[in-house]
């Protein structure tokens, strides 16, 4: 699979769990956050990072929309990346077949993405989250958040 082909499987995933495709990112909004998946070339390495950010409307005074700044920002509100076990996905300088790449991507939607973003669209799952420390909240951040959920 070459890194044209990646990126399309890649895009009609996103696709099918109903994220828009726009400004070389996918958005993923709610009215509380908007949620941008990345792929970011390594400069390092023949593989990707995938940057998942989120942006909490009202945060620090700010009104989110959709743009083209949201995605080339290198972090929103809230930042992760791809789980470790999920790393080989985006190495292209593994031998990883077609077939069991695209089983894997499926794998990180299903399994990752979709359960993260549908906690991730909300101030509530977002304290959720941190909470279990799945996600880091900056101190600012974690003040507003609270602030906001009392």
């Amino acid at each position: 699979m070459n890194s044209k082909e990646f990126k399309n499987v890649f895009n009609d995933l996103a696709k099918s769990y109903d994220f828009e495709k726009a400004y070389s990112g996918w958005f993923k909004e709610s009215p509380e956050c908007i949620v941008v998946l990345d792929l970011q070339k390594s400069n390092f390495s023949n593989s990707y990072y995938l940057n998942i950010k989120i942006f909490v409307q009202g945060m620090l005074g700010n009104a989110y929309v959709k743009n083209k700044f949201l995605v080339k920002s290198d972090v929103g509100d809230i930042f992760i990346r791809q789980p470790d076990e999920y790393a080989s996905v985006f190495d292209f300088n593994n031998a990883m077949e077609y077939d069991i790449r695209v089983e894997q991507l499926h794998l990180l939607f299903s399994e990752f993405i979709i359960p993260f973003i549908n906690k991730a669209l909300s101030k509530f799952g977002i304290k959720e989250l941190a909470e279990k420390d799945e996600i880091f909240l900056l101190p600012a951040v974690k003040e507003q958040l609270y602030n906001a959920l009392t």
